[in-house]
């Protein structure tokens, strides 16, 4: 969207009442404005509207895929806060899709189209910040070709997103040249083989796990550790921070480490000071210092072991 009066230009992510609605600008700061004071550019449509923005890797010779329908979600590249939402469909079959969202028992529909085969079709966006505001997502599907192929059930998929779906490591999206967030829509059903459960009971004890070596210098900055950091408060945060240091920590005494550099940063002091601490009651502990304080100022605890 383009602002009438000034030299601006963003993204409508929220519909605010019949008048206002938010944009977020490259800054991803999202600002209520008069839905009469923007104007679309560049060809930018809801995804229900005739152009849809549709990404199709043309089909070769391979044999004719019945599974591969997915809801990619990934940031946007030029506003990171919000997220568009992608139906992916790596099948044969050609879908006959739809989207309705359901927030607090109202119903809405968002998409409604065929997708092509080796197709990917923006569906939806959000601002990641709403979270806690999403609607209910209810995807459903119907698969079609013209081939002898046996056809799937259709699909019937029901999803409220909660912070712990965008708490894992991104993935590269399939027909997507980005890393995103990736959930199967035909996953297939769970058949439980009684025998092999049974069997499962009287296995022997496995081997010792192996402890995988850490790195020499382990950071635990939040935004290392978890890509959902920005839903996470200082507690859920310390706690993270506290639990890589320990299992690093641990790790580098079973691999014999003489030396091991924690870089925590300054910030207020109470990562660094629950580091000291831990480390002060190990007896597997020869010493601990700053580390490099060219290289790291005091954010960095260098652990001399035994």
């Amino acid at each position: 969207m383009r602002f009438v009066d000034e030299k601006m230009e963003g993204y409508v992510t929220r519909i605010i009442d019949d008048q206002m609605i938010g944009v977020t600008g490259e800054d991803d700061f999202e600002i209520p404005v008069l839905a009469s004071k923007v104007t679309t550019v560049h060809g930018f449509e809801p995804a229900s509207a005739t152009t849809e923005q549709t990404i199709n890797k043309q089909a070769d010779n391979t044999p004719f895929q019945t599974r591969g329908v997915y809801l990619g979600m990934a940031n946007d590249a030029k506003a990171n806060s919000v997220v568009h939402f992608y139906i992916i469909n790596e099948t044969s079959f050609q879908l006959l899709a739809t989207l309705i969202t359901d927030k607090q028992q109202q119903l809405k529909g968002e998409y409604a189209g065929t997708i092509a085969p080796k197709t990917a079709v923006k569906i939806y966006s959000a601002q990641l910040a709403d979270l806690q505001l999403w609607p209910e997502f209810k995807f459903q599907a119907l698969f079609y070709t013209q081939q002898n192929a046996p056809i799937p059930s259709p699909i019937i998929v029901k999803e409220k997103f909660k912070a712990k779906d965008f708490s894992g490591t991104k993935k590269q999206l399939p027909l997507l040249d980005q890393q995103g967030w990736l959930i199967q829509l035909d996953e297939p059903e769970l058949i439980i083989d009684a025998q092999k459960l049974k069997e499962s009971f009287f296995k022997p004890t496995e081997e010792k796990a192996i402890v995988e070596k850490p790195a020499k210098e382990v950071d635990l900055h939040i935004e290392k550790l978890r890509d959902d950091y920005q839903f996470l408060n200082s507690a859920e945060m310390l706690k993270i921070q506290m639990d890589h240091f320990r299992s690093s920590l641990d790790a580098a005494i079973v691999h014999r480490f003489q030396d091991i550099v924690f870089i925590h940063g300054v910030g207020n002091g109470i990562l660094k000071h629950e580091i000291h601490k831990a480390l002060s009651g190990n007896s597997r502990i020869q010493t601990f210092m700053d580390a490099h304080k060219d290289k790291f100022g005091y954010g960095a605890t260098k652990v001399v072991l035994k």
